[in-house]
């Protein structure tokens, strides 16, 4: 015998159709909350920066207020990122390290903020 029978097959596949056919309907979609007109939206904060520098400083720019530089070590990194971010929650946090940099000088970096529970962290890089 060297033919085939397709007939169970489609029936199985008739059923299944009937199945999907019905339950379709049923399934609601998400909805989306749209913006309403006339509603201002909030513009980002910008980020706090964390530069080290190939020696290993680290300096702390906050972009948001505004551009001094402060110098700052790694045991005061923490108290001062959480206490710029008691005034605004939603502040991210950016490494700009420079590319001579070794990783595990941004890992330690990034190590204290993920310790003092700093949220929003990210790497700066230059685009090509």
């Amino acid at each position: 015998m060297n033919e085939i029978n397709v007939v169970p097959y489609i029936d199985v596949m008739l059923v299944l159709l009937i199945i999907f056919m019905i339950t379709a309907p049923m399934i609601s979609p998400g909805q989306i909350e749209l913006p309403e007109i006339g509603k201002s939206l909030t513009p980002p904060v910008a980020p706090l920066e964390i530069m080290i520098e190939t020696n290993g400083r680290l300096k702390l720019l906050d972009r948001s207020k505004t551009a001094r530089v402060m110098t700052i070590d790694r045991g005061q990194l923490a108290a001062a990122i959480k206490q710029i971010q008691e005034q605004n929650n939603d502040q991210p946090v950016v490494i700009a390290a420079d590319k001579n940099v070794r990783y595990e000088e941004v890992m330690l970096v990034m190590d204290i903020l993920q310790q003092h529970q700093v949220k929003k962290v990210g790497l700066l890089a230059r685009p090509k």
